[in-house]
């Protein structure tokens, strides 16, 4: 036989360079489909005017609230079903497929021909399916990776894919914010160009070299959990919405009636699992300590994270920046700018960690990196609302550190303690957490903070709307509107004061210097300041409360009677492991 035929393809595992092709790719996958779960977060402004849509009309919140939220709850919704797919049909057939679909939604959206809620509905309706494509994505690259890297590098290339997925929702404000500078369909085109690139290199590229279980699809399984996740996460999208004379929806039986059915069908769920022959996720995986307590952090860490992303936002849009001078139509842009030090710290500490967990073990590096992040929340919990930015910058820049110390290791330790055959559906599981999180952060901290203004910020705003000359009852009345409008105008980059008083004609009446003052960049700012304060200190402190206890969920964790594997020399060979073994851990020193 030839040398050069008898030589393996580098399409095969064990070729030294497959590995890294499947590295690459799969990083682009996850670092695009996280940039685009968040880059519409600070693009909405540009959005809304883009199609000609008031997004403070009652009437049009909904469509605000599916564009923020509903790419995340369809993700969450679908990945586990995907990762099972991916175990049965071929974890490789499902990526490719996913970046297919990725591909050809970006250009649809980029795409929108009509203006108002017409437009609206295409571009939730088309980031419906982009998010379909992301889920199938998100849920096989960690699986592929596990199959394709020994068990001795996984650390680090599992850090650089989860540094990558959790990097993309930072640079995707970033992004964002410049971009719809620009033009706010660049924030649709910037994902065309990857999207076609990606599945054209995936498609050439990617050779299914992991163990396929041979089974069949577990439909009672997929339609019980995506059903009962998508009603528990559309009623927390809709708790956000005021109801009646409520700040929120928590008290519409719509709401409290999808998070009954949603938790509901969830441990429906779990019944079903435990009965059928073939499950979708076998519940039996949580017997696993390493799983289930890895989870349990990763879930914490994202709720927390997610949360900071929204808060962050909020506080620069709506209060730091205009106090600085700067105008409401441009503090989107800023604000992106301005949160370069998370994403800077996240960047530097993520692979770092990945590496190092390789060789000195996940323990140190999961609970430092916990701890860390905790520490920075309660940073911020006693840091001004009118702060000074050295110390904010270096705050959210601690902050991103111990989230890239946290992910990778974090990463590492759920998947080498499940067998090959499962990783597709526990890769699901594990990106289910991380979207739900996100999903769940939003609607809580959004609410914690809404809650929080609404006892302080009516009589505030009332008292400081007549003393710039504004009619008592006016001022009441307007005092008295849900401030879920406000937070929604801080954070589209609106000015709220000027948008209160505009449909009352006062504009046109007051004296000059009273208009001048309610419209200006100081009124506002300064009002809601001290409500604003008490809310963040709540969030934050809630945010610091969930890391602490996820540094000691990663301490047992990465212990090493919690971690139980496949053989690994079956894992090699592709083969189906015939039963879970201890495995040595590199974490056993530490104990």
């Amino acid at each position: 036989m030839d040398e050069t035929s008898a030589r393996p393809s580098w399409r095969e595992r064990d070729h030294p360079r497959y590995k890294w092709v499947a590295l690459s790719n799969t990083t682009l996958g996850l670092t695009m489909a996280t940039i685009n779960s968040s880059i519409v977060l600070i693009s909405l402004p540009a959005i809304f005017r883009g199609i000609d849509l008031d997004p403070l009309n009652p009437a049009n919140v909904s469509y605000l609230l599916w564009m923020l939220l509903g790419f995340l709850l369809i993700t969450a919704a679908l990945v586990v079903t995907f990762g099972r797919l991916g175990d049965l049909q071929g974890r490789v057939r499902i990526y490719n497929m996913g970046f297919l679909v990725f591909a050809l939604s970006s250009i649809a959206l980029s795409l929108v021909p009509w203006n108002g809620s017409a437009g609206a509905l295409w571009l939730i309706g088309f980031r419906a399916v982009q998010a379909v494509g992301a889920a199938m994505i998100m849920a096989n690259a960690t699986a592929i990776l596990t199959d394709a890297f020994p068990v001795n590098q996984r650390g680090m290339a599992l850090g650089v894919n989860q540094v990558a997925a959790i990097a993309g929702s930072f640079l995707g404000l970033v992004i964002g914010g410049v971009l719809s500078e620009w033009h706010w369909r660049a924030v649709f085109w910037v994902s065309v160009p990857f999207g076609v690139i990606g599945a054209i290199w995936s498609y050439a590229s990617l050779h299914e070299v992991g163990v396929r279980h041979k089974g069949k699809l577990d439909v009672p399984g997929n339609l019980t959990f995506a059903l009962g996740l998508t009603m528990l996460l559309t009623g927390v999208t809709y708790g956000l919405q005021p109801y009646g004379g409520s700040a929120m929806g928590w008290g519409n039986p719509w709401v409290y009636g999808s998070l009954i059915a949603g938790v509901g069908l969830l441990v429906l769920f779990v019944v079903v699992e435990q009965r059928v022959d073939d499950p979708m996720f076998h519940m039996s995986l949580f017997k696993i300590p390493a799983f289930a307590l890895g989870n349990l952090a990763g879930l914490l860490g994202s709720i927390s994270r997610g949360g900071l992303q929204l808060i962050l936002i909020i506080w620069l849009q709506g209060i730091w920046l205009p106090r600085r001078g700067y105008s409401y139509e441009s503090t989107p842009l800023w604000a992106s700018i301005f949160l370069v030090p998370l994403t800077i710290g996240f960047l530097v500490a993520g692979p770092v960690s990945g590496w190092l967990s390789d060789r000195y073990g996940t323990r140190r590096f999961t609970v430092l990196g916990a701890v860390i992040s905790a520490v920075s929340f309660l940073g911020l919990v006693v840091l001004p609302v009118d702060f000074a930015y050295v110390v904010f910058a270096f705050l959210i820049f601690m902050n991103g550190v111990g989230s890239g110390m946290f992910s990778s290791p974090n990463a590492s330790v759920v998947m080498n303690s499940v067998p090959a055959a499962q990783r597709g559906a526990a890769s699901g599981m594990r990106m289910t957490f991380f979207n739900a999180g996100s999903a769940v952060s939003i609607g809580a901290f959004f609410s914690l903070m809404v809650v929080g203004l609404a006892h302080s910020l009516p009589a505030t705003l009332a008292t400081g709307l007549i003393a710039q000359k504004v009619p008592s009852d006016v001022a009441h009345q307007l005092a008295s509107l849900p401030p879920v409008g406000i937070l929604f105008a801080a954070f589209l980059g609106i000015n709220p004061i000027a948008s209160l008083l505009e449909p009352t004609g006062l504009l046109n009446v007051l004296p000059p210097e009273n208009i001048a003052t309610l419209t200006g960049n100081q009124f506002f700012p300064t009002l809601i300041s001290s409500p604003f304060q008490s809310g963040l200190a709540l969030v934050f402190g809630i945010a610091a409360a969930m890391m602490f206890i996820a540094a000691v969920a990663s301490w047992f964790a990465s212990s090493p009677i919690a971690n139980v594997s496949q053989v690994e020399s079956g894992d090699r060979l592709g083969e189906e492991p015939k039963d879970y073994v201890r495995v040595e851990n590199p974490d056993a020193e530490l104990t």
